[in-house]
C-alpha cells in the first residue's frame, strides 16, 4: 500500500511539473505532490530523498505564490 501511495505521489507530481507552465495552480499541485513524496519517503525511512522532496516542496508553494502575487498586479 505504502509502494502505491508513493508511485501516485511521484505520478502527479512527474505531470504537474510538466504543466505547470499552463497555470500556476499545476505549481501549487506540484508543491503538494512533492509534499506527499516527502511523506512517503520518511514513512520509508529514505531520511535524504524526504529532506530534499521537503525543500522541493517548500520552493515551488513559494514560486506559486511569486505567480499569485504577479498576476494579482
Amino acid at each position: 500500500m505504502l509502494t502505491i501511495f508513493g508511485s501516485i505521489a511521484v505520478s502527479i507530481m512527474m505531470l504537474s511539473y510538466a504543466f505547470e507552465a499552463r497555470s500556476k495552480w499545476y505549481v501549487l499541485v506540484f508543491a503538494a505532490a512533492s509534499a506527499a513524496t516527502a511523506l512517503y519517503s520518511g514513512l520509508a525511512e529514505v531520511y535524504p530523498i524526504m529532506v530534499v522532496e521537503a525543500i522541493w516542496s517548500a520552493i515551488a508553494l513559494r514560486r506559486f505564490w511569486v505567480r499569485q502575487a504577479e498576476l494579482a498586479q
